[in-house]
């Protein structure tokens, strides 16, 4: 039995509990700032679209700040918060969202949801990124070309609730796993760059007659 089952049937021993994230978290819209808000240091601060690009699954730092003078106007996120991309062109990216980790409050931006909740906050990124919630997030989804989810029906999903222990063991496999995922990225990478550089080196030589004569 491995230690997720033993926890699993020490604190839920009659099985895990599903609940609407409504009922674990509130669900806020974020700010008005824009780009062009944006200066060399201030306080921090994510926009939606950055959401997409630049950060990772959890964030403890920002690439980005705004005046203390915009600051004060804006909604804010606080250690364990989900800031959620509730707006995008396409599928994939609508609702693609990270765990703020850092010690301080974070201005965000429009187009987002900040989900305030009490969970580990990184086993709900984990689950809101998963394929699970992916499959849910297809019947929410209005519009076309741009397509949103609204904070009202966010609160209608529903994910597994276990014991807090439960989730931080899930978090700590989770984590491991995507450890050992970066180290073989990271070593595949220097390989495959490698061979690439071997594969032109004899291309080169091999097709330079003159050389070879």
């Amino acid at each position: 039995m491995s230690e997720l089952e033993k926890l699993i049937q020490q604190f839920s021993p009659n099985g895990i509990e599903y609940k609407e994230l409504g009922a674990v978290a509130t669900i806020s819209r974020g700010g008005n700032f824009q780009k062009k808000d944006y200066v060399e240091s201030g306080f921090p601060c994510i926009h939606y679209g950055q959401i997409y690009t630049k950060y990772d699954l959890f964030v403890n730092n920002t690439i980005s700040y705004i005046s203390n003078e915009i600051a004060t106007k804006q909604k804010k996120a606080v250690y364990g918060d989900i800031i959620m991309a509730v707006t995008s062109e396409n599928i994939e990216d609508v609702c693609k969202c990270v765990a703020w980790l850092g010690d301080e409050e974070v201005a965000i931006s429009g187009h987002t949801a900040i989900i305030h909740h009490t969970l580990n906050p990184k086993y709900l990124a984990y689950y809101l990124n998963s394929s699970l919630f992916f499959k849910q997030k297809l019947k929410l989804v209005q519009g076309t070309k741009v397509m949103e989810v609204s904070p009202d029906k966010l609160k209608k999903v529903r994910i597994p609730v276990p014991p807090l222990e439960v989730q931080c063991e899930i978090v700590r496999i989770l984590d491991c796993l995507t450890e050992l995922t970066a180290e073989l990225t990271e070593k595949l990478t220097a390989e495959l760059t490698a061979r690439k550089k071997q594969y032109e080196y004899y291309r080169d030589k091999l097709l330079d007659f003159r050389e070879l004569g």
